[in-house]
């Protein structure tokens, strides 16, 4: 008897060490599935300087965007009659049309007063109207590829202007800067409130009606874009509210505040510091769905457009979610801990 009791507890024992080690690989695979800032634009001492003040003639200037995916390579600005526009260039093909406002605003509005690129230099080319040098003005861009405007701000910098096209001298924008900075540096930077990302202006996305009771699934879901180091974990959990279907999303990365369906903005679920998490609406299941998500990992805060794929075949238990998995590896290792100590007890006892 004390024999298999001895050979009990030692298989015990190696089971457990192969489910703990199961639990690890679960805790540190990445999942299956793959994967324009808030930040202003202006600098310290910059203020809007109009038309009026500006001498007619074209320049060479800097233009800022807050979009990588919309990277002004060269521009030139033209001045004339009391009215500024900026000739710039993108090194790609990516966009059909721009707009002088929002994205909402852009979607909205007639095709006719959509601004039309034209290609040049392996790139496109635009004409926009700029109010004023200095200051953050949307300019909305439309994707060949995917269909659809994305918001976009741009800053034309006066200081890349020369000293002839205006009437007075322009502040010294790095000596303000560097004089702030050692301010900060001895005094400490001030209070300010916490930034926000942008909030939404349009109505909520409606979820898509399914045929599943009200509860707790899991669905797989693949996304794309990105540089492909971050992605999603598929399956994840769908969760069917009035018969509507909500996907909770849970990334690789704990850098990211806020996603963008249709318009509107979903902010980041998790305040313990771990991974983003966020509850967004399936609109749609076999076909792609463009988000955009915003990450804070670089320097500055970066918009980057996915797209999701829900697969409408894929709908199963809860259980089939890795993080759902590894609860129950866990609370069976536990099991088999108790069951180890009460098994070691009685040899124990048995050989007193």
């Amino acid at each position: 008897m004390e024999r298999q009791l001895s050979r009990v507890l030692r298989m015990a024992r190696q089971f457990f060490v192969l489910l703990l080690s199961a639990v690890l690989a679960l805790s540190i695979l990445p999942p299956r599935a793959q994967a324009a800032s808030g930040k202003s634009l202006v600098t310290y001492g910059m203020v809007p300087i109009r038309a009026e003040d500006v001498a007619d003639g074209e320049y060479e200037v800097e233009i800022r965007s807050s979009s990588a995916f919309f990277k002004i390579r060269r521009a030139t600005l033209v001045v004339s009659g009391g009215e500024m526009y900026a000739r710039i260039f993108i090194g790609s093909s990516s966009y059909l049309y721009v707009y002088p406002g929002t994205n909402v605003e852009a979607s909205r509005a007639p095709e006719a007063d959509w601004i039309a690129g034209t290609a040049a230099d392996s790139g496109t080319e635009f004409l926009i109207p700029v109010p004023a040098l200095n200051a953050e003005f949307n300019c909305a861009a439309y994707s060949k590829r995917r269909k659809r405007w994305y918001a976009r701000r741009l800053v034309v910098d006066a200081s890349s202007l020369p000293e002839s096209a205006f009437a007075f001298d322009l502040p010294d924008y790095e000596l303000i800067d560097s004089a702030v900075k050692e301010y900060i540096e001895i005094h400490g930077a001030p209070e300010e409130a916490e930034e926000e990302a942008p909030a939404s202006t349009v109505s909520e996305p409606v979820p898509m009606e399914v045929a599943y009771d009200d509860g707790e699934y899991s669905i797989e879901v693949n996304m794309l874009g990105g540089s492909g180091r971050a992605s999603v974990s598929s399956p994840t959990l769908m969760i069917v509210r009035d018969g509507k279907a909500w996907a909770h999303l849970l990334w690789s990365s704990a850098y990211y505040d806020y996603m963008i369906l249709d318009g509107y903005t979903y902010y980041n679920q998790t305040t313990d510091g771990g991974n983003s998490v966020f509850e967004i609406p399936i609109t749609v299941m076999d076909e792609p769905i463009d988000v955009i998500a915003d990450t804070t990992a670089m320097e500055d805060p970066l918009e980057i457009e996915y797209t999701l794929t829900f697969y409408s075949e894929s709908v199963g238990s809860k259980s089939l979610i890795p993080q759902e998995a590894a609860k129950k590896v866990l609370w069976l290792s536990a099991a088999i801990i108790v069951l180890g100590g009460i098994l070691n007890y009685f040899v124990k006892k048995k050989r007193k």
